[in-house]
């Protein structure tokens, strides 16, 4: 009997092959958070059931622009950087799940394949984008990680900019924000190949590093603007007060999440149902 191997897809006899390889994932990333409040609605409305909104600041975004070199156990994709290196831009807001605080990840783009791909298997709604950040360098025009320091980052998908903002480190922090704080609620879904049956994968999982460490956390002053596209909708999430800005170095290990419950899309799936039947009677009666 022929076998394949593989994390992921493609599988075959090596593995050698697959998108990704198995976590444990290390990353080692530079990150810019810009958080502001928005309309507590436009939150809500990216919470599906049984998530509810944040009781304290249900209103609060935090957009993150991250620059990131990940790897394996192994080690080997930071010899080969075109497998490590990888830019990233997300949304986060928090929200509600029995009692306790989440943080969960409702936009984010990637610009390359395996980032996607672990994206999905993570339940992080990833797709292509294209992202910039200024780089720290300590000599010639690029700026150190210092006070008055400028940063510009921007977000670009589908050849129109969504996001772009300058920040000006301020001084040294006692934190990196607040939004991005808590363990991640995120949902892994995979409709079902045979048409009406719903979902064949409907978990909401928790999952937040195996481990950590990071430099000083720098608060500082952003500009951030948002804009308007035909596809993406993060301009819902208008900016109506900002609330900081920051930038931190880190290390992070991924492996594994936790889950916290299955098919909790049943309800939308009946919805779906009725609607589709009521469809077919109105079409039916026409």
């Amino acid at each position: 009997m022929t076998s394949v191997r593989g994390y992921f897809h493609p599988k075959t006899a090596t593995g050698d092959a697959s998108l990704i390889p198995s976590p444990p994932w290390h990353y080692s990333g530079d990150l810019v958070t810009v958080e502001y409040r928005t309309d507590p609605a436009r939150v809500r409305e990216l919470l599906p059931e049984p998530l509810g909104l944040a009781e304290e600041d249900p209103g609060a975004v935090a957009l993150i622009w991250a620059d990131w070199q990940s790897c394996s156990d192994t080690g080997g994709e930071l010899l080969d950087p075109v497998r490590s290196q990888y830019k990233e831009a997300f949304a986060v807001v928090r929200c509600s799940y029995r009692g306790r605080t989440y943080s969960r990840c409702v936009y984010i783009w990637v610009d390359k394949d395996f980032a996607i791909a672990r994206g999905l298997h993570q339940g992080y709604p990833k797709k292509l984008g294209s992202i910039h950040m200024t780089r720290p360098h300590p000599y010639g025009p690029a700026p150190r990680i210092e006070a008055g320091a400028r940063f510009g980052v921007s977000l670009a998908a589908a050849d129109r900019r969504l996001a772009q903002a300058v920040v000006t480190l301020r001084e040294p922090s006692e934190s990196n924000g607040f939004v991005n704080g808590h363990p991640m609620a995120h949902h892994r879904w995979l409709p079902s190949i045979e048409k009406g049956k719903g979902l064949a994968l409907d978990e909401l999982i928790e999952s937040g590093a195996a481990s950590f460490e990071g430099g000083p956390p720098w608060a500082a002053d952003a500009d951030l603007e948002l804009f308007e596209a035909p596809t993406e909708e993060l301009a819902r999430l208008e900016i109506h007060e900002p609330i900081g800005a920051y930038y931190r170095q880190v290390g992070v290990t991924w492996d594994g999440g936790t889950l916290l419950a299955s098919g909790t899309s049943a309800v939308d799936r009946a919805v779906e149902g009725a609607v589709e039947g009521a469809g077919s009677v109105d079409g039916a009666d026409g």
